[in-house]
């Protein structure tokens, strides 16, 4: 079973153009049900009938696996069976109308304008790093990127005289994002000021990079993220994606409208931006409760 596992893992790299992460998100949610297969003396897609991926889910399930999960696993054994379909390797599809766990979206959690303000005012900006972090925290907020996006960009990936960064998303689709005056005016007094001297003269394109000069990673980011969040008085729960969902909030809230931040997002489909219409009702319904006399 590994070489239709491997050759669909091929085709979603070339094919499809997914990203590392993606492809290893794939790879080990199947490799996790073909294991369950080889188990069950089940070793030929052909083999496989739609009971027992239900036993799969069924399994994952009882391991105290979210629902979550096991709808991501389902869709990914979706995904493989489609492709044994079009490679001509099975001739029908044990996975058809299977449906997925229904899962109750969770809001994702948003900071006040107040708190991104003192977020973005923790870093030290005297120091070289501290200059750094409050670009980055800057340049995040004022455009949504996420932080694999933002760790990704390269110097020439931003203009600042024109107030755009150019970035890759989801799928290496390429989009271009607008970047406010504020943001401009860290980043442009990072790259003056702290950059050369962190990367050492080295050749070195990275927009954003570590105390040794060399290109963050997503831990370090997290890291230095948590510190700054400890510093502001924060006690909310925050990731590096906390800053993107308060970007795309706060531009609804002041009346942006879904298609233009679905774009600045990179959203596929509406539907994944409409969820920040619920955080946008929720703060009306606060305002609301607070401020009318009858409430």
């Amino acid at each position: 079973m590994k070489k239709y596992l491997d050759g669909f893992l091929e085709y979603l790299k070339f094919e499809k153009g997914l990203s590392e992460n993606t492809l290893e998100a794939y790879g080990r949610d199947l490799s996790k049900f073909l294991a369950y297969l080889k188990q069950r003396k089940i070793e030929n897609p052909i083999d496989v009938k739609r009971s027992d991926i239900l036993a799969f889910v069924g399994q994952l399930l009882d391991e105290g696996a979210a629902f979550s999960s096991s709808a991501r696993h389902l869709s990914s054994i979706k995904s493989f069976f489609r492709f044994l379909i079009i490679e001509g390797h099975i001739a029908a599809n044990p996975a058809d109308n299977l449906e997925s766990p229904k899962i109750r979206r969770k809001l994702p959690e948003v900071l006040t304008v107040q708190e991104v303000d003192r977020l973005l005012s923790s870093p030290n900006v005297v120091s070289l790093t501290g200059l750094r972090d409050r670009a980055m925290f800057e340049l995040m907020y004022a455009t949504g990127l996420r932080v694999s996006e933002l760790l990704a960009l390269e110097v020439d990936d931003i203009n600042l005289s024109a107030g755009y960064v150019r970035c890759l998303g989801k799928g290496r689709k390429e989009r271009i994002v607008p970047v406010g005056q504020t943001a401009s005016f860290w980043v442009e007094r990072y790259i003056g000021r702290s950059r050369q001297k962190l990367i050492k003269g080295t050749v070195n394109r990275t927009l954003f990079v570590n105390a040794k000069g060399r290109k963050m990673t997503r831990q370090g980011f997290w890291k230095l993220l948590n510190k700054h969040v400890e510093q502001a008085g924060i006690t909310k729960e925050v990731t590096p994606h906390t800053l993107r969902h308060s970007f795309a909030t706060h531009l609804l809230e002041n009346g942006a409208d879904l298609r233009s931040v679905q774009e600045m997002l990179g959203h596929a489909d509406i539907s994944t931006t409409q969820i920040y219409t619920h955080l946008t009702k929720a703060h009306l319904r606060e305002v609301y409760q607070r401020s009318h006399p009858r409430a």
